[in-house]
């Protein structure tokens, strides 16, 4: 068997589901793009979806539902300046196709703009960081409800405590294909999975939960029973721990965060003032700050869309262009910002592969994909060890940030008090408050584990929610508040 190379592939792939089964070829892009560009506009894309997601769900012994979805549709967009037009729909046809953008293209003015007759040409690389293989078909029903139950089964047989266990497994198989004014056509195939597991244990009347799970952009046979026992260790350690926590302390104190899934205190308090358009708009805590320090030294952040298999990755970003390794903060000093081409147009930089966007139904804007810290030099023993007195929190619930002013309130949902260098006992109900750019200051220690979460990162935005991933070492941060309830 010949293969081919995996643009070329990826390419084939979306034209058979998206482009042939409506009677539509390159022309008809070209001929919906030149519409737009008879108005003078600055860009122009047509974004075409196809998704087909299924999942299940076990809760008492039983796996009570399932669910199963394909929806597909185009989006047009049009851009003049800073402003948008942009019309979606579920009809793929080339007169849907048209009339969108002879709504869209009002954006610019009457003029006739440059270069309407682009023929789109491939331009994405021949990169995979993934496989294209549809996650759905690679088990059967029969086999993913017994997966469920095996979830079930062992974490019952983890401890007597464990009085109810839920799990879920969904699975995602997307197809996109990006067409621009400037001629660029790329195509992406991506699968995603992730399953999830949450406990509830009990003990002298008291009930107590804890979660864990995973996934990524493969199938689900990734998900062995060695992988599944490791959510299960995850979800139990957790319910217990909580089982034996008291109030927790509050006040300044330093704060030790633990590896991996606590990046998402990163990704909230900082990432999120790092994108494109909320510093284009001056209204981040680090707009106009390129250059100049906002971390401690030996601080170095990243957004990295090209780490193979993870969930955050993508071969391709939602507007065609290629996703990147992006140095963000480098040894405390601000490097650039997370841009779209929109933002990084009006800022004058290139744009960095961040432009995403949830479906077709919705406007492509800067997001981040897999966010991270660099670990440093310093081991987690010896970082716990120097906590006088304070806070080790290894596993974080929700939280918001303020963009404006950088502040971010985080619920730890298990953390441990330690004094003199040694944990005493674990504590509930923690909150850290604390504002983004000042934490990034106090940061102290910095370990050698940096971990990247196990695959279970959504971010919200303006209504729009993408996978994402978040990862970092044990980190020492001094002076941090924490709100508590003894």
């Amino acid at each position: 068997m010949i293969s081919r190379e995996p643009t070329i592939e990826r390419l084939a792939t979306a034209r058979a589901l998206l482009l042939d089964p409506f009677g539509l070829d390159e022309t008809h892009l070209t001929r919906a793009l030149a519409e737009i560009r008879a108005h003078r506009v600055d860009d122009a894309d047509l974004y075409f979806q196809y998704t087909r997601s299924e999942g299940w769900s076990l809760e008492e012994g039983i796996v009570k539902t399932g669910s199963f979805s394909i929806d597909q549709g185009v989006g047009v967009r049009a851009v003049s300046g800073e402003k948008t037009a942009f019309a979606y729909s579920d009809d793929i046809s080339e007169a849907s196709l048209l009339d969108a953008a002879r709504t869209v293209r009002t954006i610019g003015s009457g003029a006739r703009g440059g270069r309407v007759g682009v023929t789109p040409t491939t331009v994405a690389g021949s990169r995979s960081l993934y496989g294209g293989q549809d996650p759905i078909a690679t088990l059967d029903s029969t086999s993913k409800v017994e997966l469920l139950g095996r979830v079930e089964q062992m974490a019952r047989a983890k401890d007597p405590r464990v009085a109810q266990v839920m799990a879920g497994l969904a699975s995602e198989y997307d197809v996109v294909l990006v067409a621009r004014a400037d001629g660029t056509l790329a195509a992406d195939v991506r699968p995603l999975v992730r399953l999830s597991v949450t406990v509830i244990a009990e003990q002298n009347g008291r009930r107590e939960m804890g979660s864990g799970g995973g996934g990524g952009r493969f199938g689900l046979t990734y998900f062995t029973d060695e992988q599944l026992q490791s959510y299960v260790d995850d979800a139990v350690k957790s319910a217990l721990t909580n089982l034996e926590s008291r109030p927790a302390p509050a006040g300044e104190m330093t704060v030790v965060l633990g590896p991996g899934w606590p990046g998402i205190l990163l990704h909230e308090a900082v990432g999120h003032g790092l994108e494109g358009d909320f510093n284009r708009k001056g209204s981040s805590a680090f707009s106009g700050r390129i250059g100049q320090r906002v971390a401690a030294k030996g601080v170095t952040v990243l957004d990295d869309g090209t780490i193979a298999d993870r969930r955050g990755s993508l071969n391709v970003d939602d507007e065609g262009n290629p996703s990147q390794r992006n140095v963000l903060i480098e040894d405390g000093i601000l490097r650039g910002y997370i841009q779209d081409s929109m933002n990084a147009r009006l800022m004058g930089v290139a744009p960095t592969g961040n432009g995403r966007r949830e479906s077709y139904a919705h406007i492509p804007m800067p997001r981040m994909t897999n966010t991270y810290m660099l670990g440093g030099d310093r081991s987690p023993e010896e970082i716990v060890a120097s906590i006088d007195k304070g806070l080790y929190a290894t596993n974080f619930g929700g939280g918001q940030v303020d963009i404006t002013s950088g502040k971010f309130v985080f619920s730890a949902s298990e953390a441990y008090w330690v004094e003199k260098g040694r944990i005493q006992y674990p504590v509930k109900g923690a909150t850290i408050v604390g504002n983004g750019p000042d934490a990034l200051t106090r940061v102290s220690m910095i370990g050698n584990d940096m971990k990247l979460d196990t695959g279970v990162g959504t971010c919200g935005k303006e209504g729009q929610s993408v996978p994402v991933g978040v990862g970092q070492p044990t980190l020492r941060i001094d002076g941090l508040t924490v709100g508590g309830t003894a």
